[in-house]
């Protein structure tokens, strides 16, 4: 089997619908859509009964990164991706992949650009791929689409490696730096490969612009996660913990304009 795709669903019966049909209609390539949903109490599990190819599993679980990690256990294809419940696959993204896959075998990890869309499904900006840097991940933040990320089973999930659900935002940034810092390789496909849905309710959006105290919480909580990250994997030149916040922002903008310029660059060699 080609590829294996986790979708973990907790009430989003309003989106799933377009996930499911964006795999379905994928060709050229053998796969398993895996649908782990925590219990959702809209009509989630109407609408995946309409896709005879998706499997649905349905139990409670941690959270969404549980949730991933659950589908990721179950995976039998060479590829593994998780695609959420609200995002899209482009057409033949798949069948892009295995043949990118074929040409490069010593890939561990691919992946590519993305297109940002609202909750209508309207594209609101282009995220093209830009080669993989370990420092532009750990210092600057998750530059990576989630949603357009293959990991080859065999040296990745099949050893052991799965999300570390101790994160709840960045599960993917630090996924991505641990296997990064265990060797595993990296590259970076020149083309867009899926929609990733900006929304109210995605947990990209959620805590921005909100006052109340959990929202507040959870925006510390996000916050945190990436401060986590580049304790574990980042630069640490000093043990005085006031000079190190000095050394993070100081990177923190260097690397982001690194990334910029990548983009800008890689931009006019992605194909849509």
């Amino acid at each position: 089997m080609d590829f294996t795709i986790v979708t973990a669903s907790y009430n989003y019966g309003q989106y799933i619908g377009e996930c499911l049909r964006s795999v379905v209609e994928q060709e050229g390539v053998s796969f398993e859509h895996l649908v782990m949903d925590a219990g959702s109490k809209d009509d989630t599990a109407a609408v995946v009964s309409r896709f005879p190819h998706a499997q649905f599993f349905q139990e409670p679980d941690k959270g969404m990164t549980d949730g991933i990690n659950k589908g990721f256990r179950r995976a039998k294809g060479k590829w593994v991706m998780w695609l959420n419940a609200d995002d899209r696959l482009k057409p033949n993204a798949l069948r892009r992949v295995k043949e990118f896959a074929a040409s490069r075998p010593d890939a561990d990890v691919i992946h590519g650009g993305w297109d940002y869309m609202d909750g209508e499904g309207m594209t609101t900006r282009r995220m093209p791929a830009i080669p993989f840097d370990f420092r532009i991940l750990v210092q600057n933040g998750c530059y990576i689409g989630s949603t357009a990320c293959f990991y080859r089973r065999e040296t990745t999930i099949a050893e052991g490696h799965l999300l570390d659900d101790g994160f709840g935002y960045c599960m993917d940034g630090e996924y991505y730096a641990r296997l990064a810092h265990l060797g595993k390789r990296f590259l970076h496909m020149p083309e867009i490969l899926a929609d990733f849905r900006l929304h109210d309710q995605s947990i990209s959006q959620k805590s921005l612009g909100k006052g109340d105290m959990n929202n507040l919480l959870r925006l510390q909580r996000q916050l945190a996660e990436p401060r986590a990250i580049r304790r574990l994997y980042g630069i640490k030149p000093f043990k005085d913990e006031n000079l190190s916040l000095i050394v993070d922002g100081l990177l923190y903008h260097i690397y982001r304009f690194k990334k910029g310029a990548l983009r800008a660059l890689h931009g006019r060699q992605t194909k849509g």
